[in-house]
This record gives structure tokens, C-alpha cells and sequence, in this order.
């Protein structure tokens, strides 16, 4: 039986790995080789494989095929078993480019990205975070009427005619209460930031007082409980931002559709006939739709990416340490746990990263900034 115990290949760290311009070193091609079956001859397919003893002995010829055995089943790593994809940057500052000072207060960095950004040529058919701004503290409306507008706006989409599917939970009261203040504060002259009024969205796998964390699903909040903010959550708080609700998403954020069977399929708003993209999927189109400027998703491996492409805005996935995710932050899902103590399914957080969509990128500038 020494034929089962195959050769496997041999992964050397990474430090040990030459990536120079002159590197004998190649990625490994996949040989796949397995049958192509439909129809009656898949059921007769699976029913062997499902026999006791032939179907082991089948399934580990076609592994061994397929290079599985070599690859992964007997191969031998010699990484460590945790690896943190990080490096200290060793540039020096760009010469004729303004550079945030970071260190100081969420608002203090917000602050001095919103100093580095011009007044745009041109007009877009979104409201900018610069929009809101210069609206509110020039009187022409308060952050309490926008919030009227926005809750109704959000009630029209989710009518039986429209079924956009935006938001898993929203709290009319809530997100009332926090225009009240900011408007309190906008008649003070005392607004704590330019993000002061601003509706943010968060995707439903981000804590978010009052509501519960769903990550799309019916039962991950019955098993864990939403006790506080995420720190990125704290941060948009402590200037001023309007936390609007948490938006739809593929359930635990595991495919990239944004299809999903409990909360219904959140619609594109270029075209309500297609799908949003996922698994970012509500965030994305509430920005599509004018509803908020900017919105918060998750990545791991495209989630803010691909749906931010499907509806034309703006879709960031920070480098790995950039936003933070310490202390009490609580990123929950399968794809997403970017949080090192998360309590719940933390598989990868150091490929899942809290993500910023936008309908500009000086929106995305703005909100990246008050995180990191």
C-alpha cells in the first residue's frame, strides 16, 4: 500500500521564496481532470461513490488525478501556521502631495482629508458629503428634513411595487433622533464634523446600536448578541454621521450575488430587473440610489469590490491593519471576521476588511480617513 502515501509538494516560507526578475519560482497550474456527467449517469456516478470500500478507493483515484494528494492531502508546509499580511512602509513622503496626520481624533482626520479636497468641475446627480455640508451650514435645509426625506424615500423603495430590498433593519426613531441633534448642533453653529448629518448606511454583518447583527441570516443574532458599535461605527458616530440602518447582503457574506432568501434580493437601481452584486449588495445600492453618500461593506474577496462595479460607484477594500479592529470592534462573519478576538466564526481576518462605497472618491477619501 505504499502508493497511497504520495509525494507531496514542498511550500517554502515566504521569506525563503525569490520574487526578483530573475526568479526560477512559478505558480502551480491546476490539472483538473475530473469526468463531465449529466443527468441519469450523475446519479450512477454518486451511487458508487457512495459504496463503502470502491467508493473510498474511486474517490482518492481521482484525487490523486487531480493532483489534490500532491497539492494539498501530503503536502508540507513550512510557513508558520498564522501569517499577518503586513510590512512596514519605507517611503518617504511624495513631494507636491498633502498628506493626513494620522494619530489624532476621528474628527481631527477628517478634518484635514476634507482640507485636501477641491470643490468638484462638475455636477453629479448624488449628493456629495461636500453637498450636505455646505447645505447645512448655509441654512438651505437641516439634516431633520433630509432624514423625512430619506425615510420616506427608503419606505417608497421597499413598497410592494419596487421591493428594492436595500435594508434588512431601519429605525425610523432613531435615525430621527439623530437629526434632531445634528440639526441642534448645525443651529449652534457647532457641527462636529463635515461628515455632521451625513447618512452613512452599515452592512448587516457590522454592530450597529440599536440593531441587532443579522449577517443576513435569521439566526446569528439569537446566538450573538449586538452589545455595542464596531470601533469604524464609534468613529462615524463621534462626527456626526446619521447611522441610517443596516443594509441587505448575501447571507454570512458567501457568494456574490446578493441574493438572499430571508431579506429578499436587493435590486440594482440602474436596472431593478438585475441584481446588485454582492455580498456587499445593500450598501452598494443605496449609494447607487442617492439614498446616502457613502455606506460601510466588508471584504474578503470582492464583497465591496464587485457590487460597488455592478452599480457604478465608488468601491474601496483597505490593505490589511489599515482600518482598525481593535478593542471593542466586532466585524461577524464567515468571510469577514476582521477582528483577531471576534467571538463569532473568526476564519480570516486578515483577508476580510471593513470597506467604504462611495458615489465619489473624495467621499471614500473622507470616510476611509475617520477610520484609520
Amino acid at each position: 500500500m505504499g502508493f497511497l502515501n504520495a509525494k507531496g509538494e514542498i511550500y517554502k516560507a515566504s521569506e525563503d521564496v525569490d520574487v526578483g526578475p530573475n526568479s526560477n519560482e512559478f505558480y502551480l497550474q491546476a490539472n483538473v481532470k475530473a469526468p463531465r456527467m449529466a443527468g441519469f449517469l450523475v446519479k450512477v456516478f454518486a451511487w458508487f461513490l457512495e459504496l463503502p470500500i470502491f467508493g473510498s478507493i474511486m474517490l482518492y483515484f481521482l484525487k490523486r488525478n487531480n493532483l489534490i494528494h500532491k497539492l494539498v492531502t501530503f503536502a508540507e508546509l513550512q510557513e508558520s501556521p498564522l501569517f499577518v499580511p503586513s510590512h512596514n512602509y519605507e517611503g518617504g513622503k511624495e513631494e507636491e502631495m498633502k498628506s493626513v496626520e494620522y494619530g489624532g481624533s476621528p474628527r481631527e482626520q477628517v478634518g484635514q482629508a476634507f482640507g485636501c479636497i477641491e470643490a468638484p468641475k462638475y455636477r453629479f446627480s448624488r449628493w456629495t458629503i461636500l453637498d450636505y455640508s455646505t447645505a447645512y451650514n448655509s441654512k438651505q435645509i437641516t439634516p431633520l428634513k433630509v432624514m423625512n426625506r430619506f425615510l420616506s424615500a427608503v419606505q417608497q423603495s421597499s413598497s410592494p411595487s419596487m421591493q428594492m430590498s436595500f435594508f434588512i433593519n431601519f429605525d425610523a426613531d432613531d435615525i430621527l433622533r439623530q437629526a434632531t441633534e445634528s440639526t441642534h448642533r448645525y443651529q449652534q453653529g457647532e457641527p462636529l464634523s463635515v461628515l455632521d448629518g451625513v447618512p452613512i448606511a452599515i452592512k448587516d454583518e457590522i454592530d450597529c446600536m440599536p440593531y441587532p447583527t443579522t449577517g443576513g441570516t435569521k439566526w446569528m443574532h439569537k446566538v450573538r448578541r449586538c452589545k455595542d458599535d464596531a470601533e469604524c461605527v464609534q468613529r462615524l458616530r463621534s462626527c456626526g454621521a446619521i447611522l441610517v440602518g443596516k443594509t441587505n447582503m448575501h447571507e454570512l457574506g458567501a457568494g456574490t450575488s446578493g441574493i438572499n432568501p430571508h431579506y429578499g434580493t436587493t435590486r440594482n437601481p440602474y436596472n431593478i430587473g438585475r441584481i446588485a452584486g454582492g455580498s456587499s449588495s445593500g450598501s452598494a445600492a443605496v449609494v447607487a440610489a442617492g439614498l446616502c453618500p457613502a455606506a460601510l461593506g466588508v471584504d474578503g474577496g470582492g464583497s465591496v469590490r464587485m457590487p460597488a462595479a455592478l452599480c457604478g460607484v465608488v468601491g474601496l477594500k483597505p490593505s490589511f491593519g489599515r482600518v482598525s479592529h481593535s478593542g471593542r470592534s466586532r466585524v461577524q462573519a464567515v468571510e469577514t471576521t476582521s477582528c483577531r478576538n471576534a467571538s463569532v466564526l473568526p476564519l480570516n481576518w486578515t483577508v476580510g476588511m471593513v470597506g467604504i462605497l462611495a458615489g465619489r472618491v473624495e467621499d471614500a477619501l473622507l470616510v476611509s480617513v475617520l477610520l484609520t
